[in-house]
């Protein structure tokens, strides 16, 4: 395994995070293909989907990082956004809990020299560098799985907040609590209900998302400045366009975001109609499904 650097020093020995024999068929693929474009033909599962598909890269493709930047890639999974990080900026350290993960991200981004990953969990591997970007990405929810205490978002973000250099972003992408989708009919991303985000999550599952208000009041209490947001549509996972408070859709931008990847759901509406009016009022950032945040480290 040339180039990328695997390093199991902090390692459990036992993978907590796992989504089962499908990860040994992703592993397989990337083992003996380079490009993935015959097999998302042929395969339509959620999975090869999410952890394959180029289109994740739309996430950051656009984002100019500067060839000496160092980034902390901070739950980087399969390594979806790990080679397009590593084209564009001068290193990169992943921090991932599973093996199996962190081993199919390796394989497939071995040509890669400017990339290490670290296996491991997030509060129990020393980070004694800064860095100019740490990103978050489908990762802040899930804070009360991987931090103590009785604020585990504010937790996670002071230790995120430690990596950085001064002046240096986190880039943080989550769902929408408010998105427009959970009220036309969607399931909450991360516990399959309906409506329990917009109800402020009435039974506690150990994850959670925030509106745009209340995730900016998070970051400031957290003493992040600059804070930036930007509106990935469909949402932050197959996002096929970003948008930002300076270019923001217009009414008749918004057809076919409808997607339905890995579950069903109803449609008590017709969203396309709904964003129009948000776009007609200056709504849309509020119900935007999902956030890409960028907030600096003063």
């Amino acid at each position: 395994m040339d180039g990328g650097i695997l390093n199991l020093d902090y390692y459990s020995g036992e993978d907590l995070y796992c989504d089962g024999e499908i990860e040994d068929e992703l592993l397989k693929i990337v083992s003996e293909n380079e490009d993935y474009t015959e097999i998302l033909k042929q395969d339509d599962r959620w999975p090869v989907l999410y952890h394959l598909s180029n289109i994740r890269e739309n996430l950051f493709d656009w984002y100019e990082f500067d060839k000496t930047d160092d980034i902390l890639e901070v739950g980087s999974g399969c390594g979806a956004l790990t080679g397009l990080l590593c084209r564009k900026a001068g290193h990169v350290t992943c921090i991932e809990l599973s093996k199996k993960r962190s081993t199919i991200n390796a394989t497939r981004n071995k040509k890669y020299s400017n990339l290490e990953i670290l296996v491991g969990n997030f509060e129990d591997i020393p980070v004694t560098r800064r860095f100019d970007y740490v990103t978050l990405i489908g990762v802040l929810e899930y804070a009360p799985s991987y931090m103590k205490g009785r604020d585990p978002f504010s937790a996670m973000l002071k230790k995120i907040k430690g990596y950085l250099k001064h002046g240096g972003k986190v880039m943080i992408a989550i769902e929408n609590k408010m998105g427009l989708k959970y009220f036309a009919g969607a399931v909450e991303d991360h516990t399959g209900e309906w409506f329990e985000g917009i109800e402020d999550y009435p039974a506690d599952k150990g994850v959670r998302t925030f509106s745009k208000t209340e995730i900016e009041e998070l970051l400031k209490k957290n003493e992040f400045a600059n804070i930036e947001f930007y509106y990935p549509m469909p949402d932050y996972k197959m996002p096929t366009m970003v948008y930002s408070d300076s270019y923001l859709p217009q009414r008749g931008d918004l057809r076919n975001i409808s997607y339905v990847y890995d579950r069903k759901r109803y449609e008590l509406f017709q969203e396309e109609a709904v964003y129009d009016r948000l776009c007609d009022d200056g709504m849309f950032g509020y119900f935007s499904n999902s956030f890409l945040i960028f907030a600096e480290s003063k």
